[in-house]
């Protein structure tokens, strides 16, 4: 079984590339919103310098680009490792395409009126921009990112087809930014919208801002493409922008806003918390992460009761060493006693809680009651160390059966993993155990359904909040929510809503 998941891990992702830094001379191909250009290229020179990376870039318009990905993909052809693009509508809507599978979000930009120093026109909004006298270029929407969301503000405001009407007349649309600044400066157009990071590039030129175009903040992300065949190379570099010390003094020198980056590492390390009833369906999902991503997991897979004992123990030290980035519970309740230190934990999967008996049931076990037969011996979980022992006495609970029961409970074990094989053997004759656990020795339990809404453990997935690798920890959580199909053949109910995003 395991080995089949390992397969299925490795379909999911299409693992082809090498590890970030294990071959030389590498060469990672790039489409740029052309706007961006300035800085990204500033970024590029800076990496090269520091890593034996070639890197070729086409800039264009974010719209041009992403036509040139999709045809690029439609032929044999690799249509090339990273996209970036001006606004993050172009990466959402590359990703529903299936031409991008990871994005990271690095600055933010603001569509602005630009005009000469001193604004010799008198332009003071966009009622303004139509007078006879003023010669305007606009992005085109249909190219350019800053077009696309010049015409959504502004046909919000309805003031978009009175001005598309004007620059078509006596105005201009060009396909990039770099095109309609330079209009401005040289002076075949007095005014133009650009982006408000633009305006670093060009001394000539002053920027009014609107309210109006105020509220359309771009995000400009680096998205990797799904045509990659060295993603850890470009995830490498996708990380290098993202890092506050690396790309992100850059562009915020070159006049962007910045958005919070992991700290840089050449080669990150996640430490990830992971009860062990989820490790069938997670492991070959980390394998594949890991290779991807070209970064370092460290997975502890254990019982919920020791993994918060361990947590709890790091914290009482004062100290964030150990502490994990993300952790997987077995069941909510884990989650909710460390809840403190987590953001709030998305529900990934859940497992019914069943009765292993010995295959054939000799004992004839139909139901819970049957446990508080005479002579019927009992394992469960040890409650203090692990999900299965919490859930377990919270069902005997709720079914009004604790005392009947306990007299013949003859073992506790401290992982729901030493518990199938307990009854596999013979050694007692009934068990309470995931469901999921009971898939590997099929041949040598049966599972007893328990008709109890009590009976269910939740699997929720949470980044620590101290985490100093919140973007790398959330990709974690993509793949995770990716593997659908990995959690079901392992058994598991799926609950992830996909949009869900820790």
């Amino acid at each position: 079984m395991l080995v089949a998941l390992a397969a299925l891990g490795w379909l999911l992702f299409d693992i082809q590339e090498q590890p970030a830094g294990d071959s030389q001379n590498e060469t990672l191909f790039v489409y740029c919103a052309a706007g961006t250009r300035p800085a990204i290229q500033e970024i590029v020179d800076q990496y090269e310098a520091e890593f034996d990376v070639t890197i070729e870039i086409q800039y264009q318009g974010s719209n041009t680009l992403l036509s040139q990905i999709e045809i690029a993909s439609t032929s044999k052809a690799n249509a090339g490792d990273i996209y970036i693009a001006a606004d993050d509508s172009y990466i959402d809507l590359a990703i529903r395409k299936g031409l991008v599978r990871e994005s990271i979000a690095v600055a933010k930009q603001r569509p602005v009126i630009v005009v000469q120093k001193g604004n010799p026109k008198g332009i003071t909004g966009i009622d303004d921009l139509l007078k006879k006298d003023v010669i305007t270029a606009l992005g085109n929407p249909d190219q350019a990112a800053v077009g696309k969301v010049t015409r959504k503000l502004l046909k919000a405001t309805n003031q978009w087809n009175k001005l598309e009407a004007r620059v078509r007349q006596h105005g201009v649309f060009k396909p990039t930014v770099p095109e309609i600044a330079n209009d401005v400066k040289l002076g075949t157009a007095d005014a133009a919208i650009t982006w408000d990071a633009t305006l670093n590039n060009y001394p000539e030129l002053e920027g009014i801002r609107v309210p109006t175009l105020d509220a359309g903040t771009a995000n400009i992300s680096v998205g990797i493409l799904t045509s990659t065949q060295q993603s850890a190379r470009a995830l490498h570099f996708a990380r290098y922008i993202s890092a506050p010390e690396k790309g992100q003094a850059v562009l915020a020198k070159r006049g962007f806003e910045g958005t919070p980056g992991d700290p840089w590492a050449d080669k990150p390390t996640l430490t990830f918390f992971c009860g062990a009833v989820n490790r069938a369906a997670v492991e070959p999902v980390l394998n594949a992460f890991e290779l991807r991503e070209g970064v370092q997991l460290n997975v502890s897979y254990n019982g919920c009761g020791f993994l918060t004992g361990t947590m709890k123990t790091i914290q009482n030290q004062d100290t964030e060493r150990g502490f994990p980035d993300t952790y997987m519970a077995c069941d909510v309740h884990y989650l909710d006693v460390v809840q403190e230190w987590f953001e709030t934990g998305i529900n990934v999967s859940d497992t019914n809680i069943v009765i292993a008996v010995p295959r054939g049931n000799p004992r004839n076990i139909r139901g819970l009651s049957d446990l508080a037969k005479p002579g019927v011996r009992v394992a469960v979980g040890q409650p203090q160390q692990c999900t299965i022992g919490v859930l377990t006495k919270k069902l005997f609970a709720a079914e009004g059966l604790t005392d009947a029961i306990e007299p013949n409970i003859v073992a506790q074990k401290v992982s729901s993993a030493q518990l199938i094989p307990d009854v596999a053997t013979g050694t007692v004759d009934a068990v309470l155990a995931y469901a999921t656990d009971t898939q590997a020795a099929a041949d040598r339990v049966d599972a007893i359904e328990i008709k109890s809404q009590a009976a269910v453990a939740i699997q929720p997935f949470s980044v620590a909040r101290t985490s100093r690798n919140k973007l790398l920890a959330s990709r974690l959580f993509k793949a995770i929510a990716e593997s659908q199909s990995s959690f079901e053949a392992a058994g598991f109910h799926w609950r992830l809503n996909t949009d869900a995003s820790p």
